[in-house]
């Protein structure tokens, strides 16, 4: 836990305060522990166990409370499966599979291996974006269709943009809740602000940055693409995303949403319609 953690004292605050958001999940859920090669990782399963399999990737900094808001609504005709991503600040290995290497798509084999899926539809969101698309680059038999929402590794990674705003979390709480919310794209008042600060405050995020698919790579994707992105995201140069995607899949929807940073919510049923897709 110290590798990706401040403090132990701080990592064990931010593991409880999850397990009480899990106790809250909003469906029936199983709690699932998979053994894989990066170490134990964690899955929620919700929904009908024989309807079509969708795995659901969040992003760095996260865990899967990422989709409490979706989860009733995917998980209605869908088995949903929210894995952990190991790492970051959830319940999974704190293990870090390097990005430069085929090592994430590996584990993700063991993943749904260890689920029992031969195939799914992954759904990604920044960094569990990435991995969605390198996964489904590597393994292009395992993937259904792919929905993205604020995806690495297309889009220009703006970092120079991003050290600027992180330079307030310098600045104590406040600081750090400013920085959040420029990060984020999120209102100031906005309640999940309080949960980003709380986890950024103890937690070690990756730095690295995410490596970029070439067109060609982007080109070579025969699986229906759904992408979100916003157009204030400080974290990815959305613009060059959507430019990217139109160039190398015509067919892919793109959707870039005006005035929406880096945190993209609210999308249940734009996922959904995509989803259910013939």
């Amino acid at each position: 836990m110290s590798a990706i953690y401040r403090s132990e004292a701080g990592g064990r605050r931010i593991v409880q305060r999850y397990r009480e958001q899990l106790d809250a999940w909003p469906v029936p859920a199983a709690h699932l522990l998979i053994d894989t090669r990066e170490g134990e990782t964690f899955a929620l399963a919700c929904g009908p166990a024989d309807a079509p399999p969708v795995v659901l990737l969040h992003g760095s900094g996260a865990n899967s409370s990422t989709w409490r808001g979706d989860i009733a609504s995917w998980s209605r005709k869908f088995r949903v499966f929210a894995v952990d991503m190991v790492g970051e600040p959830g319940l999974s290995a704190p293990s870090r599979p390097r990005l430069d290497t085929d090592a994430v798509t590996l584990w993700l084999d063991d993943v749904l291996d260890g689920l029992g899926l031969t195939h799914c539809t992954l759904v990604g969101m920044s960094l569990g974006g990435w991995s969605a698309l390198d996964y489904t680059l590597r393994r292009p038999d395992r993937v259904d269709r792919l929905a993205l929402l604020c995806p690495g590794g297309i889009g220009r990674q703006t970092t120079g943009r991003v050290a600027a705003v992180a330079a307030l979390s310098l600045f104590g709480q406040s600081g750090r809740r400013r920085s959040a919310a420029r990060m984020t794209g999120l209102a100031p008042d906005d309640p999940v602000l309080d949960e980003i600060t709380a986890t950024f405050g103890v937690f070690r995020p990756r730095t690295e940055r995410l490596p970029v698919f070439d067109d060609a790579a982007l080109a070579g994707i025969g699986v229906p693409v759904l992408a979100i992105v916003g157009d204030r995201d400080l974290m990815f140069d959305s613009a060059d995303t959507a430019t990217r995607l139109d160039r190398a899949l015509p067919a892919a929807q793109v959707h870039i949403l005006p005035g929406v940073g880096h945190a993209i919510l609210g999308q249940t049923e734009t996922v959904l319609d995509f989803l259910r897709q013939p």
